[in-house]
């Protein structure tokens, strides 16, 4: 945490420097995101994706992360992903987007999702899959001061938490088909995955 504390201004700078990426993953985010009901996102980092979703509440383990997200109009929480600091039940749905690649432990991320997430409320995360084009590009990146500590997630592998946390998954969508430096409009995301290098998926929390 000590990195993105530090380095906070850096890391909210690439949206900006990466318009198109950044605009891609939030039209994938779109198709899936509610569009009612209370929301959390979980690692909400400086508010980007939570401020244009409209998703109300964020927590974050980074102080000055926090504080972008404040100014973005979120309303914070400092906590872990695998210690939410809310009450059983008490959000709509929650949202994980390119948080897990930086959680240390992905199971309790999703056990919590599901205690602060109501019954038949969603469970919504985007991943870089590992196993495409775009995984490994990232990877090769890993000396990078923000890919150090990181481990990417397939897609077969996110499928999997969801069936292992008992949520049923309901939607999937994939975008970022092309290398980043080639990416200058806004891809218009497909179903599933196999071709994307950021994959969404939603589903339904049965408790």
């Amino acid at each position: 945490m000590d990195v993105f504390n530090k380095f906070y201004k850096k890391y909210d700078d690439w949206y900006d420097e990466n318009k198109f990426i950044f605009l891609s993953e939030l039209e994938a985010v779109r198709k899936v995101i509610p569009e009612e009901g209370k929301g959390l996102e979980i690692g909400v980092g400086s508010g980007r994706f939570a401020s244009e979703l409209n998703i109300e509440y964020g927590v974050d383990p980074s102080i000055n992360m926090l504080k972008l997200a404040k100014a973005r109009g979120v309303v914070v929480a400092t906590g872990f992903g695998e210690e939410l600091p809310f009450k059983d039940n008490s959000f709509d749905y929650a949202a994980i987007l390119t948080t897990l690649s930086f959680v240390k432990n992905v199971s309790k991320v999703f056990y919590e999702a599901k205690r602060v997430v109501k019954k038949s409320g969603y469970i919504i995360s985007g991943i870089i899959d590992e196993d495409s084009f775009l995984g490994e590009l990232y990877k090769e990146k890993s000396t990078s001061k923000f890919y150090t500590h990181c481990k990417f997630l397939s897609s077969l592998e996110l499928l999997d938490v969801y069936k292992k946390s008992d949520i049923l998954i309901t939607e999937i969508y994939q975008t970022l088909f092309k290398a980043p430096q080639l990416i200058d409009k806004i891809e218009k995301p497909k179903i599933s995955f196999g071709e994307g290098g950021y994959v969404v998926v939603k589903g339904l929390n049965v408790k």
